[in-house]
């Protein structure tokens, strides 16, 4: 082993590990409530919900992934499948034809609109009722740490 390698503590150990365990078990916690009540996945919701926040429900296809945490090849995935659904629709942007925009159609606004008590109760549940609440504001500043490193542009924080 290399003596120059500044290796984590055994406290820091412990918090790597809980992250990875969070990082890796919420998202299947979250898809799996949303699959079951509402069809949806955790990713198609987050679009859903970024579309529904929108001026004019309607946002481009780059910004969307930015918003919704994804690439752009998988987010233009996922629009299709909606699309597909009647939930979204995409069309050229008449400000920029280089550009694609996403809009909520009226059946995505009812879909996000029926999804979001059960995800925000699943939310609460698995996150929000385990933290007491001075944690809560504790979790906000540690992610946004986290994602300046991870994104020292903050397209996302």
């Amino acid at each position: 082993m290399d003596d120059e390698t500044p290796w984590l503590t055994a406290e820091e150990q412990d918090a790597w590990r809980a992250l990875v365990g969070v990082l890796a078990r919420l998202p299947h916690a979250l898809d799996s409530q949303l699959s079951r009540d509402a069809g949806l996945r955790h990713f198609d919701y987050g679009v859903l919900s970024r579309l529904s926040e929108a001026p004019a429900r309607t946002l481009r296809m780059g910004e969307l992934a930015g918003a919704a945490e994804g690439s752009l090849p998988r987010l233009s995935q996922v629009v299709a499948r909606l699309e597909k659904r009647g939930l979204v629709r995409r069309t050229p942007d008449p400000a920029d034809g280089r550009y694609t925009l996403a809009t909520l159609t009226d059946q995505g606004w009812e879909a996000v609109v029926a999804a979001a008590p059960g995800h925000v109760a699943e939310v609460r549940r698995l996150v929000f009722d385990a933290l007491e609440p001075a944690m809560v504001a504790q979790v906000a500043e540690i992610g946004s740490r986290i994602l300046q490193r991870v994104d020292p542009q903050n397209r996302s924080v």
